[in-house]
């Protein structure tokens, strides 16, 4: 079985006014396929770029292995220089990706190569994360922790992406104090008997080839596939809403640290009984 999903729209440039107006304004996705055709990204960001400015690295990967107690929020599940793992990205498939890392902080030449771009967004001027993986690797469901509207930028490859729209949630199977739906949940082939809700929700996809950009508004849910080895980038802005901002404090400063305590405190049993609410919780009607 497969998700019900609609191609979110592409323009392949875009004034300001329009992509405020348009998609800002309305919370509505979008690609835009030429927005980063002048930077220097365009032409030099590959992962054999990568490979040669900061091989020396040792870097954070994640695998897609479920969530357990012992787990701190976000830790690693290993280390390997950045050289090695590229290798490792160029041999062969692997679960093994890098989240939300910081490489521009070790690497300060990478600034150089990108543009903050004029699109009618406040950007948070901090130092842009970057996210890589192998073919066929995958990103759990999730929405981020802070609400922003996120300007996805994909190099290196394709990379399939797929939404779902806030609104969508009571659908998804949302684990409670946490920000991912079930991980046992397979978006690329979900089993209706077992996720039943699944059916009613609608969502959008679509597949991003390089130097392509990706507009996904406050808290939007998005799930992952690098089709290929590739690595991507995202500038952030704050919610524009009242509610999303208050949303995003209090997962910041409330939700992140009860869920480490109840790990903590109650061990396994919290990840399940979480998993459980999770099912319970879910509209079905």
């Amino acid at each position: 079985m497969t998700l019900e999903l609609t191609e979110i729209e592409r323009v392949k440039t875009i004034s300001k006014e329009d992509f405020y107006n348009k998609y800002v304004k309305l919370q509505k996705p979008v690609v835009v396929e030429q927005l980063t055709s002048d930077w220097p990204a365009f032409e030099k960001w590959n992962l054999n770029y990568i490979k040669e400015i900061a091989g020396d690295k040792v870097v954070p990967l994640y695998d897609d292995r479920p969530v357990s107690h012992e787990d701190g929020f976000n830790e690693a599940h290993a280390k390997m220089k950045m050289a090695d793992y590229i290798d490792l990205l160029q041999t062969k498939p692997t679960n093994y990706r890098i989240f939300l890392y910081n490489l521009m902080k070790e690497v300060p030449t990478l600034k150089d190569d990108f543009k903050w771009p004029d699109i009618g967004l406040r950007l948070v001027k901090q130092l842009p994360m970057l996210f890589f993986g192998g073919e066929n690797a995958k990103v759990f469901m999730h929405y981020d922790i802070d609400y922003s509207n996120i300007l996805h930028f994909h190099f290196h490859g394709k990379k399939r992406c797929v939404l779902f729209a806030p609104t969508e949630s009571r659908y998804l199977y949302k684990v409670p104090h946490s920000l991912i739906s079930r991980e046992d949940i397979d978006f690329d082939n979900p089993d209706y008997e077992k996720w039943p809700a699944l059916k009613k929700a609608k969502g959008l996809v679509t597949e991003l080839n390089h130097g392509e950009m990706l507009y996904m508004p406050e808290g939007y849910w998005h799930y992952m596939k690098y089709v290929t080895p590739g690595f991507s980038m995202s500038l952030r802005a704050f919610p524009r809403s009242i509610t999303n901002l208050s949303k995003a404090a209090y997962n910041v400063f409330i939700m992140r640290h009860f869920d480490n305590f109840m790990r903590k405190w109650k061990g396994q049993k919290w990840i399940d009984y979480k998993n459980q609410k999770a099912i319970t919780n879910t509209k079905i009607d």
